[in-house]
């Protein structure tokens, strides 16, 4: 279910309205139908999925949380993690591995692949990477001591499969959401009006820009040889546009959703084109993804208390796995690469602190490292991308002629403005700083260009292929 379709637009008030009518010790119980009623309006047979996940991590967790043995503890763990990744491997990565690795050795034939293709498409589950991964936290919080399991199979199953960040996050620790989702919430107007300030703008951003941008940056992207240099510079850009506030959209939607609930979800971006470098970026793009690397897989590594040389291998390792978890394609491995190599320069090479100048330059080096690997993530091989940077630099012909709403520009320009403007802090508090009159001017000028501006085809969110 999209959160701009129709369908979800009858769903949440229904949910919402029967959240508040219901008693206290009661509403668990409507979340969790309501999540699966949710999830499986795709497929209904995803639900095994994540029944799967959650089963053996209730057991797993309660197990190592009363095993006293190390040993036990750690197959425990070990049981969680074969799993949970190996239900991630064989559903996201076995397709690539018979394209990309069995095919060359066993010479499978066009038709074969493509009958293969078709059937992998259908057993992609939707968010399997985000789910996955915060069961598996919640497993490893359990086995470091950090959490107790929660004893109720079903309110364990609510906090795995929680509909609002279910298929594309924030991936959330269970800390922080679990006992949200089971305290006692009262009917409150401004719970309501900052969820839906969050939801009004998210679904600007996605409708209006995202869904706007995505037609021009598939012109230039598919005609990327007979662009000219410019032209493929606007692609490049735009896909670093689409992406962001398709993501930041969803994001905004799904945090503004669950606050109507009374429930705080962690905030996933934060103007992340403003950063001077690499790590600044990784502070503010995808947050809880970059914080769950951090925890579950830097640190357990040696983290930052390592030797030089296994902390540039550390974070190498990191950026290439958070690579591979976007998809199965080389690019993306390209992609963590580049990301993690311009890291290690800003670490060993740049100077910490800088001038006015210097923090210009800083900005102009990140964002040249983060729009061109862009490129190698929207391009569907290495080859491609590699050939639209070359083409890039030295395609200096006619071009092709692109056809967009004569609108875009303006609505372009509104995001980057508010995007500045909500800098280290959301438009909710913002908005709350104004007069009534300046609010619903907002309120109305956002719905203006939803209903007037929506893209003309409804664009599924980027990052529910991940």
């Amino acid at each position: 279910m999209l959160f701009n379709s129709l369908p979800f637009l009858i769903f949440l008030p229904t949910v919402v309205l029967l959240y508040y009518l219901l008693p206290h010790r009661t509403r668990w119980i409507l979340l969790l139908a309501a999540s699966y009623i949710f999830y499986g309006y795709w497929k209904v047979e995803y639900l095994s999925l994540i029944l799967a996940s959650t089963t053996v991590d209730y057991f797993v967790a309660r197990y190592i949380h009363s095993t006293p043995s190390r040993f036990h503890k750690r197959f425990g763990l070990a049981l969680s993690l074969i799993t949970n990744l190996g239900l991630l491997v064989f559903f996201k990565y076995s397709g690539w591995f018979i394209e990309d690795v069995l095919d060359p050795v066993i010479g499978l034939n066009e038709v074969q692949l493509n009958d293969f293709r078709t059937a992998w498409d259908f057993l992609l589950p939707v968010g399997i990477s985000f789910y996955t991964f915060q069961t598996l936290g919640y497993t490893i919080d359990v086995y470091y001591g950090k959490a107790v399991p929660e004893k109720n199979p079903l309110k364990f199953a609510l906090f795995v499969s929680y509909f609002p960040q279910l298929v594309a996050g924030p991936i959330e620790r269970f800390s922080h959401l679990h006992q949200q989702l089971f305290q006692r919430v009262s009917f409150q107007y401004s719970n309501l009006q900052h969820g839906a300030r969050l939801i009004l703008y998210g679904l600007f951003i996605k409708m209006c820009v995202a869904d706007n941008v995505s037609p021009v940056v598939d012109q230039i992207f598919g005609h990327s040889t007979e662009a000219d240099s410019l032209q493929l510079v606007i692609g490049m850009l735009l896909f670093g546009l689409q992406i962001y506030s398709d993501f930041h959209g969803y994001s905004l939607i799904a945090i503004g959703t669950a606050k109507l609930m009374g429930v705080n979800l962690m905030g996933n971006f934060n103007a992340p084109y403003t950063a001077l470098s690499i790590r600044e970026f990784w502070s503010r793009w995808h947050i809880s993804l970059s914080t769950w690397f951090r925890d579950y897989l830097f640190i357990p590594l040696g983290g930052s208390k390592a030797g030089q040389v296994k902390l540039g291998i550390n974070i190498l390792i990191v950026f290439l796995v958070s690579g591979l978890w976007h998809g199965a394609n080389w690019t993306f491995v390209v992609w963590g690469a580049m990301h993690g190599v311009a890291y290690l320069i800003e670490r060993w090479v740049l100077p910490e602190r800088s001038s006015r100048i210097g923090s210009a330059l800083k900005w102009i080096w990140t964002m040249v490292i983060v729009f061109v690997a862009w490129i190698f993530f929207r391009s569907e091989s290495i080859e491609f991308g590699a050939a639209y940077v070359g083409l890039m630099i030295s395609n200096m012909g006619e071009g092709i002629t692109l056809e967009w709403d004569p609108f875009l520009p303006s609505i372009v320009g509104i995001f980057i403005l508010s995007d500045l403007l909500f800098r280290n802090r959301s438009i909710h508090v913002w908005l709350e700083s104004k007069s009534t009159l300046i609010r619903w001017s907002v309120y109305a000028l956002l719905l203006f260009f939803i209903t007037g501006f929506a893209g003309t085809i409804q664009h599924p969110f980027i990052y529910f292929q991940f």
